[in-house]
């Protein structure tokens, strides 16, 4: 069989090529995944990773061949976290190279173990284990589900799936796709089964169609400000306020918005102290409520925080981000490690945040309710689904200047995108550096301005789609679904065995 002379070739091979092998099948797997948007090679990268699972002789190689593959998959997907050490290069760059490698590294022990565990039952097994795992990567320490296989999949026929499965659902269907494809190219008496389920799949991949413009009436106009500030002038006193009368101006542009949206924390003092600066954005914004990114403080403790100023200039609702960023906006043993000078990059005056007590729906009158996501919010499936009722659309502000511009914040969109097409829900996205955009309940970017440009973007919200299956049973049924089989799989190897 050709596999067999590719694994005898394969053991023969010196350690460090088999290993740069498996890094680089990783890359070509993380290729689905913004900005290269090439789920074909993904597919070709996981079918890969399916045949270094069956050239592993046991558990313990599995696994190291699993954390190589991850390794390769997770250091090019995260490669934009370097920018953050960017901002204050004089200080922090050196330590980039080395933040990359250990979230990688970080991550990809999670692959490994699905390896593992695979190898322990049955290659073919990987289908049922890695969704698994990126379940519990989603969940385990705070979650950080960023680079899912399944996010490749959004401008993809197959992304659509997500409605009904969401996208832990979605990684293994993928995953089953590469499994068929590996069965298929194998051959064998499951050949023309499997030949069937990767045609099938691969037909699955075909890129929707285009949506350029709201086909139904919309609900109201909405206005989307993005003032484009680095990262690096964003606090800047000298900057500041250019900043804010970037701002100001995009506000006050001609056109009769029903409400206007500022990214993340784009009020230049803390809510308290602000009155003047508020009384700006209510004179620029006329007679049209503000929705504003703000850092607010009380009883000592800061909030990330997005509030709601009605067309009189008055402060009303307010929400607080709940889920905060490990070492950006907060550090785990804070109190401990901020005694060493340790403390989160993105926190007010290098003091952390505090969370708030969770998801919140901001009434908006004719528009209807929205659920307000703060930056990284849009990243967790779960989150989304944790809103204590339906909301009428997303509503996302966020600061992706901490993301560069290669990588970042086109994956920040496509994970945001994503959340739309679970709970067939509009989202509107304001972004300080970009990316800005209308995406309609099918997770299709109708509108969006340019990244790293300064503008407006006056939107017509579309209506939300009927509630979606995920949006009624959320992550509780796939990982059931994938749990029993996984304990199926290990009682049929166990009586095998015997």
């Amino acid at each position: 069989m050709w596999l067999n002379n590719i694994e005898t070739h394969w053991q023969s091979w010196p350690r460090l090529a088999r290993v740069a092998l498996a890094v680089l099948l990783g890359l070509v797997a993380s290729l689905g995944q913004a900005p290269f948007g090439l789920p074909l090679a993904s597919l070709v990268g996981f079918v890969a990773g399916f045949a270094l699972l069956t050239f592993s002789q046991s558990p313990s190689k599995a696994f190291r061949v699993g954390w190589q593959f991850g390794l390769g998959y997770f250091a090019l997907t995260m490669q934009w976290l370097v920018s953050p050490f960017l901002v204050e290069a004089e200080s922090h760059a050196w330590m980039a190279p080395f933040a990359v490698f250990f979230m990688a590294a970080g991550l990809a022990l999670f692959w490994g173990a699905a390896f593992a565990a695979a190898r322990r039952i049955n290659p073919f097994a990987l289908v049922v284990t890695m969704p698994l795992m990126e379940l519990l990567r989603a969940y385990l320490f705070s979650g950080f589900p960023w680079g899912m296989p399944a996010y490749g999949t959004v401008d993809r026929v197959l992304g659509q799936g997500a409605a009904h499965v969401g996208s832990h659902g979605l990684n293994f269907v993928f995953l089953l796709i590469a499994a068929c494809t590996f069965i298929a190219l194998l051959g064998g008496p499951r050949r023309a089964l499997a030949s069937i389920g990767a045609v099938l799949g691969v037909a699955l991949l075909w890129p929707l169609p285009d949506a350029s413009t709201v086909t139904e009436p919309s609900i109201g106009t909405i206005r989307l400000i993005q003032p484009n500030a680095p990262q690096r002038q964003k606090w800047d006193p000298d900057f500041m306020p250019i900043i804010f009368d970037r701002a100001l101006a995009l506000t006050a542009s001609e056109g009769s918005p029903d409400l206007i949206v500022w990214p993340e924390t784009s009020l230049p003092s803390i809510l308290s102290r602000g009155e003047p600066s508020i009384q700006e954005i209510s004179k620029a914004a006329g007679d049209a409520p503000v929705f504003f990114g703000a850092n607010r403080l009380e009883n000592l403790m800061f909030f990330n925080a997005a509030v709601l100023m009605d067309g009189q200039g008055v402060l009303g609702q307010t929400y607080d981000k709940h889920h905060l960023v490990p070492f950006g906006e907060y550090i785990p043993f804070g109190e401990l490690l901020s005694r060493f000078g340790i403390h989160g990059m993105a926190a007010s005056q290098g003091q952390g945040f505090t969370a708030g007590v969770g998801p919140k729906l901001i009434d908006l009158g004719p528009l209807g309710r929205a659920l307000p996501l703060i930056c990284y919010e849009a990243v967790f499936p779960q989150d989304v689904f944790a809103a204590p009722e339906r909301p009428d659309f997303l509503l996302q502000i966020t600061n992706d200047a901490w993301f560069g511009t290669f990588s970042g914040p086109h994956q920040h969109l496509v994970q945001s995108r994503m959340r739309s097409i679970e709970h067939g829900l509009p989202m509107v996205r304001a972004a300080n550096t970009g990316i800005s955009a209308l995406i309609d309940e099918k997770g299709r970017v109708l509108n969006a301005l340019p990244l790293n440009e300064a503008g407006f973007l006056d939107v017509e919200l579309p209506r939300p789609a009927p509630a979606t299956l995920y949006s009624n049973t959320g992550d509780i049924p796939i990982g059931l679904i994938l749990t029993c089989a996984l304990l199926g799989l290990w009682i049929r190897r166990h009586r095998n065995s015997n």
